[in-house]
């Protein structure tokens, strides 16, 4: 029988090593198959203030949703009473967002300059110019001003991904959603990197992720894909890679968001957002590009009139597709997130995506997500 006082020596001894030991790190938990699902989606929604009974706050908490994107414009209505009012409430707004989520939320904004652009003067915003205005001006000191400017602006804010630069060649000056619009910095592929790249410089310096668009090249395009299909098979260059080869060439960061066109040439069957050759064989393989993909908004009418949703889903997730995004502002659907989980989790099921191919796209989210 041992003494009291050996006894003694046996609790304290004890003690001290809980005391002064290195403590185990807990092991970090795999995520869930729906965590990384909800990682893959980006959804939009209407209000300036986060309320309890949002749709967007159970897409967050319930659904793990990944990204949420803003809007000034909420077009379903055609009023500008949609995300953004002025730079205090859109701070209040995110910083609320990002307290609902477990992990870094994707905020995001097509904050481009010129005509598009969510963060307005007349609200309070900085001022902006267009990527025509900077390319005509070809003046590399200009486009870092602005470039700077902007992402100082975004960082402040709260946003962490920003829709832009657009790298499309201005090859259809006529094109309504591009050159009309005055999006592209030029047709000229090395003025269109180069002011490319000063952009994703300082949205760097602002951890700020710059998302290159639209693959694999909107800017020969006579119609536009918000409101139908936009068939590029007799306009597209090859030219209209080159941005893209340079930049993936480049130490810089970014994304890329997939384009809704069809080009016969490439794909005989499906648009480029819907393409594994366009997404993988082409971005992926041939250009090295292995960052975040994002898909343009999934319920444009180039997409939602041509395919079911299921399908569309099934065939982004199959082309490499990382980010589906639905911004709900074509048409408004607050159950897309939920809806979009199922489809996803019953093509897994089946056998139709396997879980590694959701895996590829955790990886690439999270370690950007890791950045911030």
């Amino acid at each position: 029988m041992k003494s009291i006082y050996q006894l003694l020596l046996i609790i304290f001894a004890t003690h001290w090593v809980a005391c002064n030991s290195t403590p185990n790190t807990l092991p970090v938990s795999e995520p869930t198959l729906e965590e990384k699902i909800g990682q893959m989606l980006m959804v939009g929604f209407k209000g300036f203030e986060v309320a309890d009974t949002s749709h967007v706050i159970r897409d967050i908490r319930d659904y793990h949703a990944g990204g949420i994107i803003l809007f000034d414009y909420d077009v379903p209505t055609r009023t500008p009473n949609r995300n953004i009012e002025n730079p205090k409430q859109v701070q209040q707004l995110i910083s609320d967002l990002q307290n609902f989520a477990e992990k870094p939320l994707f905020i995001a904004v097509d904050q481009e300059g010129g005509r598009v652009a969510r963060l307005k003067t007349e609200r309070g915003f900085l001022p902006h110019i267009s990527a025509e205005y900077l390319g005509n001006l070809n003046d590399p000191d200009s486009t870092r001003h602005y470039a700077a400017s902007m992402a100082g602006q975004l960082h402040d804010l709260g946003f962490n991904v920003n829709f832009a630069p657009v790298v499309d060649l201005n090859t259809n000056p006529q094109n309504p959603v591009i050159g009309r619009l005055e999006r592209s910095f030029s047709a000229d592929p090395i003025i269109v990197a180069e002011h490319a790249a000063i952009f994703l410089e300082e949205f760097q310096k602002m951890n700020i992720l710059g998302v290159l668009k639209h693959f694999p090249g909107h800017g020969s395009a006579w119609n536009d894909s918000h409101v139908g299909m936009a068939d590029v098979t007799g306009t597209w260059e090859d030219i209209e890679l080159q941005p893209y080869k340079i930049l993936a060439d480049s130490a810089l960061p970014f994304a890329v968001m997939t384009a809704h066109v069809f080009n016969e040439h490439l794909d005989e069957n499906l648009p480029a957002t819907l393409s594994t050759y366009v997404q993988t064989e082409l971005l992926r393989e041939q250009l090295g590009f292995d960052g975040v993909l994002f898909s343009d908004d999934m319920q444009m009418d180039a997409i939602r009139s041509y395919y079911g949703l299921e399908f569309a889903i099934e065939k982004a997730l199959l082309a490499g597709v990382d980010v589906l995004v639905f911004a709900n502002n074509s048409v408004y659907w607050p159950e897309i997130v939920p809806q979009a989980v199922t489809i996803i989790k019953e093509l897994i099921h089946d056998g139709i995506i396997s879980e590694t191919r959701i895996d590829e796209s955790y990886r690439r989210i999270t370690a950007e997500k890791n950045k911030f």
